[in-house]
């Protein structure tokens, strides 16, 4: 199989266990792999850097997961295993599975999470990226493009294809959120997204947000985050109008 010539300069991450057209949730042992040979094709390389179980199925045994996770990273294919959308209780028995039967244990956790959406990773997840030392890499960090501010009022949820998913966060905690990001890129000269991202960013548990971006403005927003440091009083701003 022929590598790309910067391949080792690249972190190559992908997930197994979602759901298709082909076959429900799913993470047998059987399952993870055949996906991984699959995955290794179309990615064009002979290995994985880090492999996430993207969705539990919630009834296959975590041994029988581990224990395919154990042969592949064993075998070359893989070198971390990282979790998704893994309950807190299914995480913590793979960590005592891992530990009993000297099974990979997850490094990295990518969890729903960013300032309309709170509540669940800092009560339920934060201890345990602190008790496993897990990085953290959250999913729909700009909550689908609500925090970027472009809908602001209830037309806008009409004009793209996203906007009814996210139509839920119009309500009076959403409001406060925009106007806060608003009072806080006026005070750095900065975009909404752009301080979003950052506030993601001041949370020492938080390794990278994940987003993506269609434009080269868009792109420019991201890159501007991690040089913004939000003060205190940012902070305060931002947590007080999400809480």
């Amino acid at each position: 199989m022929k590598e790309r010539k910067n391949r080792q300069d690249i972190v190559l991450a992908t997930k197994v266990g979602s759901e298709t057209k082909e076959h429900g949730f799913d993470i047998s042992k059987k399952h993870i792999l055949k996906s991984v040979d699959e995955s290794l094709k179309r990615l064009g390389t002979d290995h994985i850097d880090l492999y996430y179980t993207h969705f539990d199925d919630n009834k296959t045994p975590v041994e029988e997961t581990l224990s395919a996770y154990d042969e592949i990273v064993k075998a070359g294919k893989v070198r971390y295993i990282a979790a998704s959308n893994v309950s807190p209780e299914r995480l913590i028995e793979s960590f005592e599975v891992a530990e009993k039967n000297n099974f990979p244990k997850y490094v990295a956790l990518q969890p729903h999470y960013n300032l309309v959406e709170r509540e669940k990773f800092e009560t339920e997840y934060a201890p345990l990226v602190e008790k496993f030392g897990l990085s953290v890499f959250p999913y729909w960090s700009l909550a689908a493009g609500f925090l970027t501010g472009k809908y602001r009022t209830e037309e806008d949820f009409e004009t793209t294809a996203r906007g009814g998913g996210i139509k839920k966060y119009f309500d009076d905690k959403g409001k406060a959120v925009l106007a806060a990001l608003d009072k806080v890129s006026e005070k750095h000269q900065s975009q909404p997204a752009t301080v979003a991202l950052a506030w993601l960013l001041a949370n020492p548990l938080i390794t990278a947000p994940i987003v993506s971006a269609t434009s080269e403005r868009q792109l420019q927003t991201i890159f501007d985050a991690p040089k913004l440091e939000l003060g205190s009083e940012d902070l305060e701003i931002l947590n007080q109008a999400s809480k």
